[in-house]
């Protein structure tokens, strides 16, 4: 299994990056080609200690870098020498089985779209990062790459969460809920009252495992395994679950060192709390699978260090072992269906 990864996307590029791919070679076993200007690469890994490059490692020079300031919808066009373009020129000509980057979440959705191509049929590739709950996790999609949306991607989106909850994290008939703010079926924008609709439809087929509408705390409670919206609501959601797990560790920090005795009973559940700093620490849970691309593309966290990038790269090899574009190209009739159902009736 061989990972490309973006050396030079990324806040902590490009040294965290490199020293996760070392990780991922050294522990995990996995083949990494490295993308980015060659020259910083193997200043790091000799800063690192080692004298030669090491067994599973390749770098491929490329002397350009897509910034977080630059504007996605023209920078790979303009910038064909930079690390993230070549990268993906190298996942779509085969020379690795999937691609890793934590640089510009636009630019990614832009590149692997132009470059890698959509599986054929896919309106809209998502972003669906799994949030950890009590349980396995639940899948939420779109979560940032598309601001606007029909009727008719929501229903991708469902497929495709749905897919890859039962592929990626082994969740038979996985529950699909629709993120809205109340359970009624009248509830919501127009956008989810027609989306409720085809979703209904497509569950009366026993295509989808559709249990209605679901607001954010239903998802929370780990009472769906997809939650579908739009990137727009997704990106509010997601990054308000970020930062209320930084509060929360921060406020049980406090607490159990106000005085001796929370101290002791610190003590008593140390190895409960150690469970759950590690649950709800992103640098453990990896990236985010862009599904709908022909091959695995995963976007990791834009702050990731060397921990969080060979998660990532880790995730990437699982989902590329799995075969997700190819699960995705196969059911491409089921996800259509109801699209031309609705087309039929208006």
């Amino acid at each position: 299994m061989k990972i490309i990864v973006d050396a030079m996307g990324g806040d902590n590029a490009p040294e965290e990056i490199v020293k996760g791919a070392l990780e991922a070679v050294q522990d995990k076993g996995i083949d990494v080609t490295l993308v980015g200007r060659g020259e910083e690469i193997l200043r790091i890994i000799e800063r690192i200690g080692l004298k030669e490059l090491p067994r599973g490692i390749e770098i491929v020079n490329a002397t350009g870098i897509i910034g977080m300031e630059d504007d996605p919808s023209t920078a790979i066009r303009t910038k064909k020498d930079s690390s993230l373009a070549v990268a993906f020129c190298l996942l779509r000509d085969g020379c690795g089985d999937a691609c890793v980057s934590a640089g510009n979440t636009g630019a990614i959705l832009s590149g692997a779209t132009l470059l890698v191509k959509r599986v054929r049929g896919i309106r809209r590739a998502a972003l669906a990062p799994v949030i950890p709950t009590g349980g396995r996790g639940f899948v939420l999609v779109d979560s940032g790459a598309n601001s606007e949306c029909t009727p008719e991607y929501l229903l991708q989106f469902a497929f495709m969460g749905a897919f890859y909850a039962e592929t990626a994290l082994g969740i038979t008939a996985p529950r699909v809920g629709l993120l809205n703010n109340g359970s009624e079926r009248t509830k919501g924008t127009q956008l989810q009252i027609e989306t409720h609709a085809l979703l209904e439809k497509a569950r009366d087929s026993g295509s989808l495992n559709f249990i209605g509408n679901a607001e954010a705390k239903d998802a929370i409670e780990g009472n769906c395994d997809v939650l579908v919206c739009d990137g727009f609501t997704g990106n509010v959601l997601l990054k308000t679950l970020e930062g209320t797990a930084v509060y929360v560790m921060s406020e049980l920090k406090a607490i159990f060192k106000a005085n001796l005795f929370t101290k002791l009973s610190a003590l008593m559940i140390k190895r409960n709390l150690l469970k759950l700093r590690s649950r709800m620490n992103p640098d453990n849970i990896g990236g985010t699978a862009l599904l709908g691309i022909s091959k695995p593309v995963i976007k990791a966290h834009g702050s990731s260090n060397a921990n969080a990038i060979c998660s990532a790269i880790r995730q990437a090899a699982n989902d590329a072992s799995l075969d997700i574009a190819g699960l995705l190209t196969e059911n491409i009739d089921r996800m259509m269906v109801e699209k031309n159902a609705r087309q039929d009736n208006t």
